[in-house]
């Protein structure tokens, strides 16, 4: 067994690339929301009808999961998850020339196909380039990038729509990210020596056939019912947080972008720290299966913190508390770590499209959950109480259902 045949100072640089895609994947994904004003006046949407573009995106992501996890562990990465980005930035630029709905929403289910693997594909590339006990920091770090975007697309999309316009905007935000292209296709190598073996040979009939015995496996679902979890918390904060701290806390649009992007920011810098603690304890002797879990578990406990972030009557108060709600983010890394320690390395992306597909889920019902709690309470404090229960309740699939973390044989 030998190290990847690629060096350090290169496989880090990957992971930047990595993260700097994810950037763009949740940029160019979310960027509609501030320009759908713009949007809706032109084509003059009804609500069904910008409820209907909203979505559109979600319907190939959701579906493309284990498609393209397929994908990711049976053909050349170099070219897969560049041809991905080449099709989600052309999707991104073509959007600014819509001239109907349905184009607009083709565009965006463009969107949703070329984004899907973000998550599959790095975290397959992560698997490739470092061993077991390295993997928290990378895993965490590159899922940083789409944290990041949120906040980058906080203060960079208003202005360029204000300045440029929402067609010139979309224009400019798929065509400028072709230039990551250039870096990405110099230092991804051809071929890649993984620990176990050597990526070099023909895609073989056999190769091509998913192994379901593997797929429909007791860790996989552990998996993916305490990611449904994570998700579900997740996505209360993206989609309900800015309208709760505007219409609760009776802050400004501003002030509210500002206080979001910041528990976004705080989200996804606890990724690869939370990753790199654990990493640290395994490599000095730490039982991985009991460092990993641990970490997630203290992480998980942090949302309870959700629930007097939204009950405090002070509102500097509650969001103090509300940044501590957001470092449940220490355990993504280590989430993404487990999968890949448990899943058969042929079958690592096919499981994260898996576990992606389960979280999807958990976004689509996540915010409809928390507007009927809202309807019927009046208030935002039973939602967002629900997405600390929910969370909460995802540590008992990690810990009873997903056993020791050594890669399944079959």
């Amino acid at each position: 067994m030998g190290l990847p045949s690629v060096s350090n100072k290169r496989r880090w640089f990957i992971i930047g690339l990595l993260f700097t895609a994810s950037l763009i994947n949740y940029l160019d994904r979310a960027a509609i929301s501030f320009a759908l004003p713009w949007i809706a006046r032109d084509f003059h949407l009804t609500p069904e009808s910008k409820g209907l573009l909203l979505s559109s995106f979600f319907w190939s992501y959701a579906l493309m999961q284990i498609p393209i996890g397929w994908s990711v562990d049976r053909f050349d990465l170099r070219w897969l998850y560049l041809g991905a980005f080449v099709l989600w930035s052309f999707a991104q630029g073509l959007t600014g020339l819509a001239d109907s709905l349905a184009v607009l929403v083709s565009l965006r289910i463009l969107l949703g196909v070329g984004e899907s693997i973000y998550l599959p594909g790095g975290s397959k590339i992560v698997s490739l380039l470092f061993t077991r006990k390295d993997r928290g920091l990378p895993s965490g770090l590159f899922d940083f990038g789409t944290r990041t975007g949120l906040v980058v697309e906080g203060f960079l999309v208003p202005w360029l729509l204000m300045r440029y316009g929402w067609r010139h905007t979309f224009l400019l935000l798929g065509l400028v990210a072709l230039g990551w292209i250039v870096p990405w296709f110099c230092a991804f190598p051809c071929r890649v020596r993984t620990v176990n073996s050597t990526v070099t040979s023909p895609v073989s009939e056999k190769a091509l056939s998913i192994n379901w015995k593997a797929v429909v496996d007791r860790n996989l679902l552990g998996i993916c019912l305490g990611f449904f979890c994570f998700d579900y918390y997740w996505y209360v904060l993206v989609t309900w947080l800015p309208d709760y701290l505007v219409t609760a806390r009776h802050l400004s649009i501003v002030q509210a972008g500002f206080y979001a992007s910041v528990a976004f920011f705080t989200f996804g810098l606890a990724e690869p720290i939370g990753g790199w603690i654990a990493d640290r304890l395994i490599r000095r002797g730490w039982n991985e299966t009991r460092t990993r879990k641990g970490m997630v578990t203290v992480a998980f406990f942090m949302g309870v913190f959700l629930t007097p972030a939204v009950r405090a009557s002070d509102t500097r108060i509650g969001i103090g508390l509300l940044m501590g709600a957001s470092l449940v983010g220490l355990s993504t890394g280590n989430l993404l770590a487990i999968l890949q320690s448990c899943a058969p390395g042929e079958q690592i992306g096919i499981w994260t499209g898996a576990e992606n597909f389960a979280g999807n889920l958990a976004g689509i019902l996540a915010p409809l959950a928390v507007g009927f709690l809202i309807t019927r309470a009046g208030s935002h404090a039973p939602g967002f109480e629900l997405g600390s229960i929910v969370l909460l309740l995802g540590l008992l699939p990690y810990w009873f259902l997903v056993g020791e973390l050594k890669t399944a044989s079959f």
